[in-house]
This record gives C-alpha cells, structure tokens and sequence, in this order.
C-alpha cells in the first residue's frame, strides 16, 4: 500500500451501512507532531454501532467520519519540537486515540476521560466529527504515541485501547481479590474484562452471553463458568452465590435489568457497555431496595501506558481475542464478518 504526501487512502463511514474505502486528503504535518503509517486497527464495538445504525449510543454521524480508534504503527516522520526529543521515523508505536485538553475541571481533577474539550479519533460526539485512524496514516501528538518492543505484534498493540477500557471499568469497581465477579457481555471488551479480573486475582468468575461461540471463547479464556442467557431463568444459575460485581458490558438495557437484579444485595454495577441513546426501560428502584453501587465507566484516563506495558510483558494476551485480520482495502468485508458473533470475537485491519 503506497502512502502519498497529499492523499491517503481511508475507511469511510457515510451512513447506516455505506462504508467505502477511498482517497481522502492526508493531515497535514505540523511543527511538534509525527505522522504514523497504519500497521494495525482493531474493528471495535462502537465502530460497528456506527457502520450498522449510523450511530453509537448518543453520538450520531452527520457527516463523513473516518472510523477506528484501536491503531499501532510505524513513525514515518517528525516535525520538530518535542516530537523530535521523543520519537524517531521507524519507531513502533501504539497510538492513544484520546488528546485530552489538560485545563478543564475533571482534567484537573484527575478525570481527563470525562475532559469537556477531547479529542477522541473517529467519533461523531462532536460536529465537526474526529476523524480516526483507519487509514494508511494519522498525525499525532507525541503524548499519544507509546513505543512498541520490537517482539510484540503491532496488530496486539492495537489492542492497547480496549484493554485501556477494560483496566478503567476494572479500577472504577474496586478491589477485586477473591470477590465473586460476573461479566455480562462476552464480546472483545467482556472478555478483556475477564482477563483484568482474573490478573487481579477475583474470583470465581461468570460470563453471561446469549451467543455459544463468544462463551466458549470465555471458558478458553478460563471464566470459572459461562452462563446462556437465552435459557429462561438463566441467571438463576448465580443465586447460590451471587456476584459482588457485576460489569455489565452488552450494551443490553435487559442485560443491565439483570444485573441490577442479579448482584449481589448491596453489590456493584459497573456499567461499561454503550447503552442505546434516550430514556430506558430499567428496574432503577432495585438501586435504593437493594442499596447497590451503580458506577459508570467511559473510556480510560492514564491506563493507556499500563495497558502497553502489560502487553509488552505478556501479562494480558490480548492476541488471544484475534479471530481474524483483513487488508484496509478490504473493510466492508471486515466489518460484516465483526458484526456475525458466531464466526469472530476481534477482526483487525492491517496495510
């Protein structure tokens, strides 16, 4: 795949369903940033809200959007400034998607992931939208450029963002060691989850799902039981020792139903899943009578790092998550396969 100065080519996102790879003008390079040519790009949970409905929770796309925000690549060059102390062209990075403002309130309280001003690749939360990094090469601030050791895959660097997701939603439930824990939604995140969980030694460990394949990933991935919530009465199976936590990561407002059902009396609820936009039908009253937490968790402040270093060690094997890895020029079909959960848990893009 060529890379032009002034073009590159890019995965596009039009509407519901119209998704085209074509030529789109390349960023311009300014003083203090590096350019990065693609190497890697993780097709993630949102991107494909946005391709099937147009939109993902609240954030509607009114115009075209660049998708992608899982990426790793190679330093291609440097302009100056601090970029040029910190990096070098061929330097192996994975690129954190957020650039949070530094000054607002939760900035400054230590909350950048809930910063008023961020830029955060290839969201529609915005209009003008942000582009992202499904394409043959993004600027970036140094900041969001983390060094890769030459043995890691880039395609498991890419894979820094969601585990950086899953270390925050993990972080906002609390302690974990030797607590019950249940995970509800056995997609790429769900089951990250269950790998963050069981390095911070909670246990036993649920995974609930409604599909078989994303729950034998989840007994591969060594959840102490998976539970079918297509059976009725399916939860049923966790009254005997019901979760103290529950990380409810579907999206399903059912699914968050029952949790808030499920846990543990005076237990917690991290809500990590991105949940339809407008009011829900939610059980809220079983909060007060059961005296539950209900925390959300929104993407990841300063985890980003962490979750680089925990890949470089082979502390969290994320590669375990890979079903599948197609060329950019090839994204529709790349997306209709993410979207089919009997055949994928995480298809990637690579050059």
């Amino acid at each position: 795949m060529t890379i032009s100065s002034e073009t590159r080519r890019a995965v596009v996102l039009h509407g519901a369903r119209d998704l085209r790879v074509e030529e789109r003008a390349a960023d311009e390079l300014t003083d203090g940033r590096v350019r990065v040519r693609f190497a890697a790009g993780g097709i993630c949970g949102s991107d494909l809200h946005y391709f099937q409905h147009g939109k993902t929770g609240n954030f509607v796309v009114a115009e075209p959007l660049i998708l992608g925000h899982e990426i790793a690549g190679d330093v291609v060059d440097v302009s100056g400034g601090a970029a040029a102390s910190r990096l070098k062209a061929g330097d192996r990075v994975a690129v954190n998607p957020s650039r949070f403002c530094g000054r607002c309130r939760p900035c400054r309280e230590g909350r950048p992931n809930l910063c008023e001003a961020i830029f955060f690749m290839g969201s529609a939360s915005r209009t003008p939208h942000m582009q992202g990094g499904f394409a043959e090469t993004i600027v970036a601030d140094p900041a969001q450029c983390f060094p890769v050791p030459a043995h890691v895959p880039l395609s498991h660097a890419a894979l820094a963002e969601p585990l950086s997701v899953c270390l925050h939603a993990v972080a906002r439930a609390g302690p974990l060691e030797g607590r019950p824990v249940a995970v509800v939604g056995a997609g790429p995140i769900g089951l990250l989850i269950l790998l963050v969980c069981r390095w911070h030694g909670a246990g036993p460990i649920s995974v609930v799902d409604i599909a078989p394949a994303p729950l034998s990933h989840a007994t591969r991935l060594g959840a102490a039981r998976v539970v079918d919530a297509s059976a009725p009465d399916a939860l049923s199976a966790l009254a005997d020792d019901p979760p103290e936590i529950m990380f409810e990561a579907s999206g399903s407002p059912a699914a968050l139903a029952s949790a808030l059902s499920t846990v543990r009396r005076g237990g917690t609820v991290v809500q990590v899943g991105n949940l339809p936009g407008g009011p829900l039908p939610i059980p809220a009253n079983l909060i007060m009578s059961r005296e539950l937490d209900v925390k959300g968790s929104f993407r990841f402040g300063d985890e980003f790092g962490q979750a680089v270093q925990l890949i470089a060690d082979g502390v969290i094997d994320v590669g375990a998550l890979i079903t599948a890895e197609l060329p950019l020029a090839e994204a529709c079909e790349a997306f209709a396969l993410a979207g089919d959960r009997t055949r994928s848990i995480k298809v990637m893009l690579r050059p």
